[in-house]
């Protein structure tokens, strides 16, 4: 078993924090809309978090795949992923996210859970709440089972990018870029941003469809061979320069900010948006999504060597967080639904309450004899 990533592990787990804090702030936003106490800047810094969260998280999950998968025979690897997100999956849309919906019906009808659950199964909506990426990265994962099988070194023209990448970033995040925008710009145009497909608990965004598959083979690209020695490795320039990625994230961001100016305070109507604006939005949006990937993944690959007493007490425990949080999230807000508590007091304990509560969850799951093979 090859030795831990520590950069990488301390990525995957600031993200998990990010989401855990993304649905902490929504309901004291002007976007959510779901409580009276609002702050502007939450909505701010939800419009980053949405743009670049799941799209960084699919591009780290593909990393270790093509060595998990030489390492393992193809029943061995497609056996430990239904373990590791098929069972959870179930295990989340059947009990965690009616729990956690459950908080948010009881602000409108006075039900039984019994009587909620029965219908969310059976009559619908049943939503998956973040559960969704569950199922997305265990269809990529089966998706790179059949390609290793067929074609096992389709990957190898990106890799040789990613290799060169060491001393020069800029090709492979250019090749990432073009692949995002044809994966994304015509479906947004097509779907808009908002429309999901759902078929029961099984849903994904409509317009990131491509988007995210593109993302998490790019990252099995560079893992397919010399991770070490290749983009993210330590000493290489996207570390030694990973102020400057940040810089470039920070510019689109504004950029995209200041497109969503244009849409709610110059256009007459935000409802009817100009083409250019949509295109020059997803445009954007692609830009952010890739740079800010680049500068966290950069940013911690620099910091290897410094103590995160945090992260590292939390990252075995950072999949049961992200599986479980929404459910203590959900009720924490609904207790303080009404009260007059300020948004950034409502907010903090939604995200003190929801990550403190997950991670204990997770720490006595983790007791239970096997369950460290799923969580």
């Amino acid at each position: 078993m090859p030795a831990r990533n520590a950069a990488i592990d301390h990525s995957r787990t600031a993200l998990t924090i990010l989401v855990v804090a993304h649905h902490a702030v929504i309901p004291y936003t002007y976007y959510g809309r779901a409580d009276a106490q609002t702050w502007l800047g939450f909505d701010g810094f939800i419009l980053a978090t949405d743009t670049c969260m799941m799209t960084a998280f699919f591009f780290i999950s593909g990393l270790f795949v093509w060595p998990s998968l030489r390492r393992k025979s193809i029943l061995q690897f497609l056996d430990e992923r239904m373990l590791r997100l098929a069972l959870p999956f179930a295990v989340a849309v059947l009990t965690l996210m009616p729990l956690a919906y459950y908080a948010l019906e009881l602000r409108m009808h006075d039900i039984s859970f019994s009587a909620y659950w029965w219908r969310t199964i059976t009559a619908g909506p049943w939503q998956s709440g973040p559960a969704w990426f569950v199922w997305v990265l265990l269809a990529l994962d089966l998706t790179a089972a059949l390609l290793y099988r067929t074609a096992p070194n389709i990957l190898a023209p990106l890799n040789r990018l990613a290799r060169a990448g060491f001393a020069r970033p800029l090709p492979f995040f250019l090749a990432f870029v073009a692949a995002c925008l044809v994966a994304y710009v015509p479906m947004r145009l097509a779907f808009g941003a908002t429309r999901w497909f759902e078929f029961g608990p099984v849903s994904i965004q409509a317009s990131r469809v491509l988007l995210y598959p593109a993302c998490f083979f790019f990252g099995a690209a560079i893992g397919y061979s010399n991770l070490d020695r290749g983009l993210l490795g330590h000493g290489g320039a996207l570390a030694r320069r990973w102020g400057r990625w940040a810089l470039a994230a920070l510019a689109a961001y504004g950029l995209l900010v200041a497109l969503v100016y244009y849409r709610r305070g110059i256009l007459p109507d935000p409802n009817v948006l100009p083409e250019w604006w949509q295109i020059a939005y997803a445009f954007i949006f692609v830009l952010l999504s890739a740079t800010a990937s680049f500068a966290i993944l950069g940013g911690f690959i620099r910091l290897n060597a410094a103590a995160m007493p945090l992260l590292d007490a939390m990252q075995p425990a950072a999949y049961g967080i992200y599986l479980i949080h929404y459910v203590p999230v959900l009720w924490i807000q609904y207790w303080l639904w009404g009260t007059d508590h300020s948004a950034f007091t409502k907010a903090g304990l939604s995200l003190a309450f929801g990550l403190g509560a997950s991670w204990l969850s997770t720490a006595a799951l983790r007791r239970l004899p096997g369950a460290t093979r799923v969580l």
